[in-house]
């Protein structure tokens, strides 16, 4: 399950509509170790298209090196689909190394730019196998933790 607070939830979606009709992609990192999503790192896809992402490979090598330097890993990394399902891609999958990640895909297919109908979706991928998950949004991690005692 992909426990995410409220506010990097409403920046992941914000980010879609905002690079609508493009596809947006970034990452959200978190403690290693710890699974828990933190710090919301909207990148550029250096695609821009519509129908495909992609991370400048020099954006994202800077952004390994300092998830290094400050004890961290992707925990989320997600993208938008603009016109189709929020489902992994053939694509999608061949492109997922990462099989610690949450893959949170957004669909903006029925509202674009617009307040409006979006899909939320978390997937694990690992060895090319797909999995839905839970999504829990979540006002703070203390919420939560203090739900589950």
């Amino acid at each position: 399950m992909l426990t995410i607070t409220q506010e990097l939830h409403d920046r992941i979606v914000a980010h879609a509509r905002a690079d609508h009709p493009d596809e947006a992609c970034g990452v959200i990192a978190g403690p290693v170790g710890e699974g828990r999503p933190e710090r919301f790192i909207p990148m550029l896809n250096a695609a821009r298209s519509p129908t495909f992402y992609e991370f400048d490979s020099t954006d994202l090598l800077k952004l390994y090196r300092e998830m290094d330097d400050r004890d961290e890993e992707p925990v989320v990394i997600y993208h938008s689909h603009t016109a189709t399902e929020a489902y992994p891609s053939r694509t999608d999958i061949s492109y997922a190394n990462e099989p610690g990640a949450h893959y949170v895909l957004v669909s903006t297919a029925e509202c674009g730019n617009d307040e409006g109908p979006f899909s939320f979706r978390s997937f694990r991928i690992v060895d090319g196998e797909v999995t839905e998950e839970e999504v829990q949004v979540v006002e703070s991690y203390g919420e939560q933790l203090a739900e589950t005692r």
